[in-house]
């Protein structure tokens, strides 16, 4: 779908944010969910059955603290290959942290002596309550994957995989693109680096973003076929492209994610992916959200299994 984008009503078009425009912009944010009772609740009723980590605590001032957990293998072997699950990275994108959820309950049982499993099912917990892309200080975490990072949500996560990333056989991160990436996002985006605003276009359905760097068609095409089962695959645009990124095969992009900073760049992982569902799908229910994702997650598993 194509979407006209509006004017960003904050800043000066043409001038970057400064410290008095992020605060107006974070005074907007509303806290419309709950961490505590959607996400935690889950983590700590799985946690019967998987090791709770809490791997750190986002400190947010009048906007609260947020402890952040991962869930790993409780019979953790180092002989076996450990394989990353991510989630919730941007917090609007919902099925990203209930689809990492809807595997450890439903699926991940079958792996158990196979494999190690760590999953961090919402890292960005603040900018979940609040339906948004952005941390309070108004950066993507998505952007910030590296050493030092600006983002706590970021940092935390990388300090979490550093002891495992030469060790990590398969990272999957979990996103959804919605149509308020075209109708908010990017034009706040725009409006914070004071540069202009382009309209886009929405694809409809499935697809992922593998590593131009290293971009394993097979793994990504594995996933593909596995998804299809539950949801739709997008399609190319007229100019051949999914949010202005070449189709290289059936319903995959790719991005040089170390270079941008993007959570699937943490690890060195042979097989690595993001997924993006598109929960604004006519033809696609929240249930079939949380269930492709879990369902690329079982394909990932199983595909890097297979093949070493």
């Amino acid at each position: 779908m194509s979407t006209a984008t509006a004017s960003y009503p904050i800043g000066t078009p043409g001038q970057p944010w400064g410290p008095a425009e992020v605060a107006e912009w974070r005074s907007r944010q509303v806290r419309h969910r709950s961490y505590e009772q959607e996400v935690l609740s889950q983590i700590q009723r799985l946690g019967e059955r998987y090791e709770l980590v809490r791997y750190g605590e986002l400190d947010y001032g009048d906007d609260g603290r947020f402890p952040l957990f991962a869930l790993k293998s409780r019979n953790w072997d180092e002989a076996l290959p450990t394989m990353l699950v991510t989630g919730g990275v941007h917090g609007y994108e919902t099925s990203g942290v209930h689809g990492a959820l809807l595997f450890l309950d439903q699926d991940a049982g079958a792996y158990a002596g196979r494999i190690n499993l760590l999953v961090a099912p919402c890292v960005s917990p603040w900018a979940y309550e609040r339906i948004h892309r952005w941390n309070p200080e108004a950066i993507d975490p998505n952007r910030s994957f590296r050493e030092g990072s600006p983002a706590q949500e970021s940092a935390a996560l990388w300090a979490l995989a550093t002891p495992l990333r030469e060790r990590t056989a398969m990272h999957i991160d979990l996103h959804e693109t919605t149509d308020t990436d075209e109708t908010e996002f990017r034009p706040a985006l725009a409006a914070r680096d004071g540069k202009p605003c382009k309209p886009g276009e929405i694809p409809d359905g499935f697809y992922l973003v593998g590593d131009s760097a290293d971009p394993q068609p097979a793994f990504q095409q594995a996933i593909i076929a596995e998804v299809e089962k539950v949801t739709h695959i997008a399609p190319a645009d007229a100019n051949g492209e999914i949010i202005g990124s070449p189709l290289v095969a059936h319903g995959v992009i790719n991005y040089p994610v170390s270079p941008l900073g993007l959570c699937a760049g943490i690890t060195r992982a042979r097989y690595r992916t993001t997924t993006e569902v598109y929960p604004d799908s006519p033809r696609a229910t929240p249930e079939q959200c949380n269930q492709a994702q879990a369902a690329a997650v079982r394909a990932a598993i199983d595909y890097a299994l297979a093949h070493g």
